[in-house]
């Protein structure tokens, strides 16, 4: 954690003023109008250097305070970005959401990450290119056939319990990167042994280990020729090594029609070269790894703390344990924001935004108001069961529009298997009885201290 200070007092403290509440009518109904010719809207006045580090290491707490003192609309001023708009207002999120593709851009706010995802990543394409990427890679991960993986997940979570110790203090955090990591390697590449596998193993974790300090070898040249960025390229190189050998055995492979992992029905879909394909599967490690790992933390970390939750969910209910996967990711959200550069000058509530500007729909702000989901500070998964709590605009872990996460079901199925098995097979303890902080890790909001827990049997 950041031992920065927050912004100063004049700039973004609690004692600021503050909007007025808005209805609770599931959808804000949008920031008091402001007269298009003004702008960009306000934001705090620290130079873009201090707002790069509160945004990379504080940022819940940092944008807090911005709304707080600006209201639900702002402008940071922060690295890589430049100037970014962040949004908390479900109708203007549903106005980015739903706008022309050609004016808001995804993938030029992911551009930072072609260097490993590969120029043909779903990521980091825009427009008619981004689409027809997506619906090539869309079929192995409709809601009805991520179901096959649910033995491969529930086997390898019951494995990994097999590891953990008895009586001793540990961090769930790392323990559920080997979960997911392994889901990865054996539903998404289809290996499980071999030295091909053992490879992946090794290799593909620091990969996928992506901050400000690596982005910054990309921004910089010469960089790459010292030091962790000489060791990072050193892996990247050898993790695409394995993975194009991977799918040239694949496509040889006299199994290739009884196949059931993602990279084969891929190959025989025959629409994918073997460049796109590594740039897919390189996608989607790193969309599903970090992210998953640490929706699966937080949920155990929010379970042990609330046993009357925790005891239900033990009964292994699917709809209970999907809405403790939903309420888990509002209440913790993994990333803070979701990224839309514009290309041309848009209007949002009042605001003339010039096209270049970044737009940032905050899930973390949307997930905390009070006016969409009262008492947000309380993890309650039923208000996802009974009180028709999160629409397609306020509820938004996975991003919205066409750019919505392919991988949602995967994940949150992924994780409603993970749990069950978990409960049903172990009981755990939370180490200490207060809850576990929110630390920025990267691009992820993780528990301070990893999940920290005692298996007592």
């Amino acid at each position: 954690m950041s031992t920065i200070a927050p912004p100063a007092p004049a700039e973004a403290t609690p004692e600021a003023a503050r909007a007025p509440a808005r209805p609770q009518t599931g959808e804000s109904p949008g920031p008091a109008s402001a007269p298009a010719h003004l702008g960009l809207p306000p934001g705090p006045r620290l130079p873009v250097t201090a707002q790069t580090i509160l945004v990379w290491n504080r940022s819940v707490h940092f944008l807090k305070l911005c709304q707080l003192r600006y209201g639900p609309v702002f402008t940071i001023r922060a690295l890589p970005w430049g100037r970014a708009v962040v949004i908390n207002d479900s109708a203007l999120v549903k106005q980015i959401f739903t706008g022309d593709p050609a004016v808001y851009h995804a993938g030029d706010g992911n551009s930072l990450l072609a260097p490993v995802l590969g120029e043909r990543s779903v990521l980091v394409l825009d427009e008619d290119a981004h689409l027809q990427a997506r619906k090539r890679l869309l079929p192995p991960f409709h809601g009805d056939s991520v179901r096959r993986y649910g033995e491969v997940v529930e086997h390898i979570v019951s494995e990994e319990i097999a590891r953990w110790p008895l009586g001793e203090p540990f961090s769930l955090h790392p323990r559920m990167r080997a979960i997911t990591l392994e889901v990865i390697l054996q539903a998404v590449i289809g290996v499980t042994e071999g030295e091909r596998a053992r490879a992946l193993r090794e290799v593909l974790p620091s990969t996928v280990e992506i901050g400000p300090t690596i982005m910054a070898m990309w921004v910089y040249e010469g960089l790459e020729r010292f030091g962790r960025w000489r060791r990072y390229r050193q892996h990247v190189a050898e993790a695409n090594r394995l993975l194009r050998e991977e799918i040239a055995a694949r496509r040889c492979d006299e199994r290739l029609e009884q196949r059931e992992d993602v990279l084969s029905q891929l190959v025989r879909a025959g629409e994918t070269d073997d460049e796109e394909l590594r740039d897919q599967i390189m996608t989607l490690l790193l969309a599903g790894h970090e992210t998953t790992t640490t929706g699966l933390a937080w949920a155990l970390e929010r379970l042990l703390r609330h046993p009357e939750i925790l005891a239900r969910a033990r009964e292994g209910d699917d709809d209970y344990l999907d809405a403790v996967v939903k309420e888990t990711l509002r209440v913790r959200p993994v990333i803070p924001a979701v990224l839309r550069q514009l290309q041309a000058p848009v209007e949002l509530g009042g605001w003339q935004i010039p096209a270049g500007v970044t737009v940032m729909p905050s899930i973390s702000l949307m997930h905390a108001d009070a006016t969409l989901f009262p008492e947000p500070e309380r993890f309650r998964p039923e208000r996802f069961l009974e009180d028709g709590a999160g629409s397609t605009y306020t509820w938004i872990p996975f991003g919205g529009g066409r750019r919505r996460c392919l991988g949602a079901a995967f994940a949150s199925f992924e994780m409603r298997v993970a749990l069950r098995t978990i409960l049903q097979q172990t009981t755990l303890r939370a180490e200490r009885a207060r809850d576990e902080r929110v630390r920025s890790h990267h691009i992820t909001l993780v528990p301070a201290r990893g999940a920290r827990v005692v298996r007592e049997s």
